[in-house]
């Protein structure tokens, strides 16, 4: 779509410029919807509720992984603006360790959005904590046709690598998985200090974010219980948890420290929203060589912009092309015209 703006520049009031201004573009924006800073006391249960034990019917969730969940302050507390998942190794309930995992499910749910966390994870073998999404409703069927969105995984025994995954397809034992690049910290850091989280979903792409940068993107998945978008066109729950052994990164040993702990310092869920509209502005000026000089601003950054002009008093016709030229990383463009002998009409047109 072509963004036109239209300036007279007249012989007899060089000094004046007639603008109609036009929005060049409205850059994508996030409005937040909903959060938690935990800048309280306790778990704002209002918010998030727990799962708890060992997964029945599928003991250690389906994945054999070793712990117990909890909703004890000893696993799950919220002090210093920050939420604390412990993971402890302890006999409890016939389990040989100890953790907590908490859901939005019955509380929030989303279709589409950004999501994001800033968070610490713990290093070591068997540690295995996840940031993740399950749909309100398994509306195409049992996991993993109606969908599962891993916004963050890690491996204790791999603390610099991040992976994000969807798993789709059909129910268990027909249900398959997707997982691009992960990403990769530098030597000197990693999952254990604090870092910035993101996921953005819309109808038919997901893009996965650590600290700003894009690392993965997938646009493709299928469901046997419905078309594509399905099974992400359903609304979806967050859960965060430290899960303890298990498939995906085995159990600990004796090199492995306990406790381990997840801070969370905030979640926050945006939907998409048009930014305010900055208006193209210009000015332009007599000089003293008889020229005029033409400045702009708020154009798009680094952005190509024509100049046309025509002598024809509205309806303004027989535009000729004048100059091709581009807006600086500031958005601003300056050209200098000789001076006209008549009403002269200049069309400045953004691609």
């Amino acid at each position: 779509m072509k963004r036109v703006l239209h300036v007279r520049l007249s012989v007899l009031r060089l000094g004046c410029l007639a603008l109609l201004s036009l929005p060049w573009g409205a850059p994508a924006d996030w409005q937040l919807v909903w959060n938690d800073e935990f800048n309280g006391t306790a778990v704002d249960t209002n918010k998030w509720t727990y799962d708890i034990g060992t997964g029945p019917p599928y003991p250690g969730w389906g994945n054999q992984e070793l712990q117990y969940y909890t909703s004890r302050p000893q696993n799950v507390y919220v002090g210093g603006g920050t939420l604390h998942i412990i993971a402890r190794k302890e006999s409890y309930a016939g389990s040989a360790y100890t953790s907590a995992r908490l859901k939005t499910l019955g509380r929030f749910s989303k279709l589409y959005g950004r999501f994001e966390f800033r968070a610490r994870f713990p290093q070591g073998q068997g540690y295995w904590p996840a940031l993740w999404m399950m749909p309100r409703d398994s509306v195409y069927g049992g996991w993993a046709a109606s969908g599962e969105i891993d916004i963050f995984e890690n491996r204790g025994s791999d603390p610099r690598t991040v992976i994000g995954t969807l798993h789709f397809g059909g129910e268990w034992p027909a249900n398959t998985s997707s997982s691009g690049p992960s990403y990769q910290f530098p030597a000197n850091d990693s999952v254990t200090n604090f870092h910035h989280y993101a996921l953005e979903w819309n109808v038919n792409s997901f893009r996965w974010y650590v600290d700003g940068k894009l690392y993965q993107t997938q646009s493709s998945w299928w469901s046997s219980g419905g078309p594509y978008p399905a099974p992400f066109n359903q609304p979806f729950y967050l859960i965060m948890n430290l899960a303890v052994g298990g498939r995906f990164g085995g159990d600990p040993d004796a090199t492995t420290v306990f406790p381990g702990e997840v801070q969370v310092d905030y979640v926050r869920v945006y939907d998409y929203s048009a930014a305010p509209v900055p208006r193209l502005r210009a000015d332009s000026v007599a000089l003293g060589d008889g020229t005029v000089a033409l400045s702009g601003a708020n154009g798009p950054p680094n952005g190509t912009y024509y100049v046309l002009a025509t002598t024809n008093l509205p309806p303004l016709s027989g535009w000729s092309p004048v100059t091709t030229n581009q807006f600086d990383a500031l958005g601003r463009c300056s050209n200098t015209f000789p001076r006209a002998a008549a009403a002269t009409f200049y069309r400045l047109v953004v691609p």
